[in-house]
């Protein structure tokens, strides 16, 4: 079973354009092997198409993450939350029908309140220039762990109700 089995495709990037305009993250739905399902991309900040159009950035940083992210939420079942390694809040929720495990739907560009941009690590991993990652990051919008959580919910509800009629 595949996600598109579950919900079509335009149904997908509807979700993920719901979770981008309510809560300002760059938001994704990828299938079990961490593969994005939708080509839609609309992000929550200037910094993150920078580091994941530059090729070690994306690699380095974006899929170290999601790759990390997708197996722990496998083997829990549960939505995991941490920083990437440019700082930057991300979450990810596994996408389970019964004990198959589809996928993960998620969420990530915004700046816990109480962290910060690595701009020196993202230098180091992809080679962009720390000042113009310093640019880049002057307007990042701020996220609580309180807010990060009502987003969780509210993803995993809405995994629910998409799943609820294939459960075993």
């Amino acid at each position: 079973m595949q996600l598109t089995d579950i919900l079509p495709l335009e149904k997908w990037v509807e979700f993920e354009k719901d979770i981008n305009s309510n809560y300002g993250l760059n938001a994704g739905v990828f299938d079990k092997d961490g593969n994005k399902v939708t080509q839609y991309a609309n992000w929550g900040n200037r910094l993150c198409p920078v580091v994941k159009g530059n090729e070690k950035g994306r690699s380095a940083i974006c899929a170290v993450a999601n790759q990390n992210m997708l197996g722990q939420a496998k083997q829990t079942k549960q939505s995991v939350s941490e920083e990437c390694d440019a700082g930057l809040v991300k979450f990810v929720s596994p996408i389970f029908v019964g004990d198959e495990f589809l996928g993960i739907a998620s969420g990530c560009g915004r700046l816990l309140d109480t962290g910060e941009v690595d701009s020196f690590l993202i230098n180091k991993l992809a080679g962009i220039d720390q000042e113009e990652v310093e640019s880049l990051s002057s307007d990042i919008n701020k996220i609580t762990k309180g807010e990060v959580e009502s987003v969780i919910t509210y993803v995993e509800e809405r995994i629910n109700e998409i799943v609820s009629d294939f459960k075993k």
